[in-house]
């Protein structure tokens, strides 16, 4: 801590040509949370491992990102971190681990990358603070130890990040071109979420180049219409091919990228309308919000008020569904009620609120004396650039109708940096004592502590009173002697800055640790002592070992001889709604959700794909025995029945509306037109993906015959019983 105070350049200097000896230990720490047992979960988030399992078998498949072998239907993303992913199971074999290894290597990544932006301007220590922050925001390794795409794409925007800063400092447009394009791959990783950061590159171009205005505009528009073109040239290519020489375009409505980049995956994710007729698009909602206030209220309904909320439920199927986190959802996966707090809400200051007030007492400092018309120093311009991320980010997080908690990723490098800095600043400030400046380190690690304390609260039952008191009661004692030794220069202050950063980072790191200790969830990745529980924080309560992800949920085939019908959703803890909510793709069930979506493994294997992925042996052989040459094993619903058949076989598993069973890709007359080919002749059919394709399954349905559930439904005792029912198997053969 006493070297905080030296010169940039100089620390610059005398660590240009060695290793930073306690950067080290950073980097193994984040090795491990994003490393530790990866090797542990069989299947990921099955929807995606799926699709790596099908992009293997062919370059078709490969270069469209296709969900099945059969080229049916792609995922909902674009293929960037896919391509990776399948080179990653090409080289090291296809296994859960080998599709999230990319993923962990570029959380990694991202804390080195964060070092090195960090140190260049602010020096060493502030580097390594930076470093430090990253690797322990809890969301972060939540994350990366997935197949999700966002830690690939937090650290494609860091090594633009790293080329903007480049292009300042040498004065090429070539890097300037280089860090826009790399937005524009970015973009190719999960669309509009990558033009979060547009704001920081502007504005930090703007002010940071010293060229004239009329080449700066020149600049940024020539960077920018590259940016574009790279953006939409996967999509430009896909459109452009004809609809039969291609999968269809998953979760979109007219088979197109552009409408799904700036539909369901842009705009649409702002104003929470994840809707299409029919049902849910790919996401579980509620299909009517006066559903969930009514049946609030069901225990003192009548049988008539009972009656009444059905026939809504039946009448609203094209109405559309406010999304979770917004509205009367009330926070469905625990992102909270839009406004200003949202981000100190429970379900989103865990995952990554822990340094938000020392963050907010760093910018004061850092900006304090700046002139609104200049100059700038290199710090305050890269200070900007860094609030000019985190500003319309934490802007979007707190107004959005729908988002998952693990997209706040995206807040953690700006976050990261500013705690990094200010640690740095502040205790310059304090140990100069520059008037009410030096009262900034003092106030924000008091306040720090305070949140904190707050944060840990409502998990008092899980972690116990001892840690939330500790943090609590050192954070005030340090703070009040930091306070009352402010006029003293001795060697005492720098351990109880030291001691400062060391408790305002023990929770932190103890939260990162959760998906390791407690197991994780694949399908929806978060941080905390519920970190393997779904839909962003239901309790687990489950102790079977294959009960992860979308727990409960059971495969095609399977049976414990209950019945759906007595099963209820429930909203998750804090949620005010109590009534029933939809799972993806539109069930009409009166489901509620299982009690548990993943557990913490006892078992070498962890199946945590956002599914019970196991696959019914009995189904699989009866499909396989009487499969005469057609090209699909069978077609479902959606992609939840499909994706571990695919994972496991290898073979073409129809999921004929797409991800959630909402997308209009089947007609009657097309589908008759494949049984008549031969292509498919057995259709598994729950209670999901009605919505979108009624027509279809009413006429499957009426011309069909049913299998005799004897010849294929597996009665094994542990089989889970799920939200979906007892599905039937039918079989159609047309001449």
């Amino acid at each position: 801590m006493k070297h905080m105070n030296s010169e940039v350049k100089e620390e610059r200097t005398s660590n240009k040509k060695r290793i930073d000896l306690f950067l080290v230990p950073i980097v193994l720490i984040a090795a491990f949370l994003n490393l530790f047992k990866i090797w542990t979960d069989e299947y990921a988030n099955a929807y995606y491992t799926a699709a790596v399992k099908s992009m293997l078998q062919s370059f078709h498949n490969f270069f469209y990102a296709s969900f099945d072998p059969g080229g049916y239907v792609t995922i909902d993303k674009p293929p960037v971190v896919f391509w990776i992913q399948t080179i990653s199971a090409k080289i090291f074999g296809f296994h859960g681990w080998s599709v999230i290894l990319p993923q962990a290597l570029a959380g990694i990544g991202s804390v080195l990358l964060l070092y090195v932006l960090v140190k260049r301007t602010f020096g060493v220590w502030a580097g390594r603070f930076a470093a430090l922050a990253m690797a322990l925001t809890p969301i972060v390794p939540a994350v990366s130890r997935t197949n999700n795409i966002d830690s690939m794409l937090v650290f494609t925007l860091l090594v633009a990040t790293w080329m903007l800063f480049r292009a300042v400092r040498t004065a090429k447009f070539g890097w300037v071109l280089a860090a826009f394009a790399m937005i524009g791959v970015a973009f190719n990783m999960k669309m509009l979420q990558a033009y979060m950061v547009l704001p920081a590159f502007y504005v930090f171009y703007v002010v940071a180049t010293k060229i004239t205005w009329k080449k700066k505009i020149a600049f940024l528009t020539t960077a920018t219409a590259l940016m574009l073109a790279v953006s939409v040239s996967w999509a430009v290519v896909v459109d452009s091919t004809s609809a039969d020489k291609r999968p269809y375009m998953g979760s979109s409505q007219t088979n197109s990228v552009l409408e799904l980049a700036f539909g369901y995956n842009g705009i649409n994710r702002l104003t929470g309308n994840t809707s299409v007729t029919g049902s849910s698009h790919k996401q579980p909602a509620q299909t009517q919000q006066q559903t969930a206030s009514s049946e609030t209220k069901q225990n003192s309904n009548s049988s008539a008020d009972s009656s009444q909320s059905s026939n809504q439920r039946k009448s609203s199927s094209s109405q559309k569904m406010q999304a979770p986190g917004g509205g009367n959802q009330n926070g469905m996966f625990n992102t909270g009620n839009p406004g200003p707090f949202r981000l100190f809400q429970k379900g989103l200051s865990d995952q990554i609120s822990w340094l938000l007030p020392f963050v907010i007492f760093s910018i004061v400092g850092l900006f304090a004396g700046v002139k609104f018309k200049g100059p700038y120093t290199t710090k305050q311009k890269e200070s900007l650039f860094w609030l000019a991320w985190l500003l319309p980010v934490a802007v979007f997080f707190s107004i959005a109708g729908f988002f998952h908690q693990y997209y706040l990723i995206m807040l953690a490098p700006p976050i990261a940096a500013f705690a990094g800095a200010g640690a740095v600043a502040l205790w310059s400030m304090y140990k100069q004592r520059n008037g009410w400046k030096s009262w900034l380190l003092p106030g924000g690690i008091l306040t720090t502590a305070a949140l904190q304390v707050y944060i840990m609260s409502p998990y008092v039952s899980s972690i116990g009173v001892a840690p939330i008191a500790g943090v609590g009661a050192l954070g005030v004692i340090l703070a009040l002697v930091l306070a009352v030794r402010k006029e003293r220069k001795n060697s005492v202050s720098n351990y109880l800055g030291v001691a400062a950063m060391v408790v305002l980072l023990a929770m932190p790191a103890y939260w990162a640790m959760t998906p390791i200790i407690y197991g994780g969830n694949s399908m929806l990745p978060a941080a905390g002592p519920d970190s393997s529980s779904g839909m962003g924080g239901l309790p687990s309560t489950a102790t079977n070992s294959k009960q992860s992800g979308f727990n409960g949920m059971q495969p095609p085939g399977s049976s414990n001889g209950n019945s759906s019908s007595n099963n209820q959703m429930q909203p998750p803890s804090g949620s005010s709604n109590s009534g029933q909510m939809q799972m993806p793709g539109g069930s009409s069930n009166n489901s509620q959700m299982p009690n548990s979506f993943s557990s913490k493994s006892s078992s070498s294997k962890r199946k945590s794909g956002g599914m019970n992925a196991e696959v019914n042996k009995k189904l699989l052989n009866y499909l396989t025995k009487n499969n005469t040459a057609e090209k699909y094993l069978f077609a479902t619903t959606d992609s939840t029945s499909a994706a571990p058949y695919i994972i496991k076989t290898g073979k073409p598993v129809m999921a004929m509306g797409g991800f959630s069973g909402s997308d209009p890709i089947l007609t009657v007359s097309k589908l008759k037109s494949m049984i008549k080919k031969g292509e498919v002749k057995y259709f598994y059919l729950s209670g999901m993906g009605k919505g979108g394709q009624s027509d279809v399954i009413t006429w499957i349905k009426e011309n069909s015959k049913e299998v005799p559930s004897s010849k294929w439904q597996s009665t094994s005792s542990s089989s889970q019983q799920g939200p979906f029912g007892n599905g039937t198997l039918y079989e159609i053969t047309l001449k």
